[in-house]
């Protein structure tokens, strides 16, 4: 229970410095790193592993990092490597099952 509660003031405070991100962004450099460091971070501390990702056109790419417990956090790196978390949470599910057996059809 006590990984529980501070996993969830952890998540908290990281959507929080997600937001201030678009707000004050010489205030957010503490949820931004070098692409590496962070899934390294994300890894150790959250035991989270991509998932998936996707290209947002020349600029970007969009990192989906999921744990077995559902915790889930969402990073944009660009061209030069630099990765911020954009958002993260608890109670993750995938629908890649459903999406799979929904093509079938």
């Amino acid at each position: 229970m006590a990984r529980n509660f501070s996993t969830k003031w952890i998540r908290m405070a990281t959507l929080g410095a997600a937001m201030v991100l678009a707000a004050a962004p010489a205030q957010a450099q503490f949820v931004c790193d070098a692409h590496d460091n962070l899934v390294a971070r994300l890894a150790e501390a959250f035991q989270e592993r991509q998932i998936g990702y996707g290209v947002v056109g020349n600029s970007a790419v969009i990192e989906v990092f999921v744990s077995a417990t559902g915790t889930w956090t969402m990073t944009m790196t660009d061209v030069r490597g630099r990765s911020c978390i954009v958002a993260a949470g608890d109670g993750w599910e995938s629908t890649l099952d459903v999406v799979a057996s929904d093509q079938g059809r």
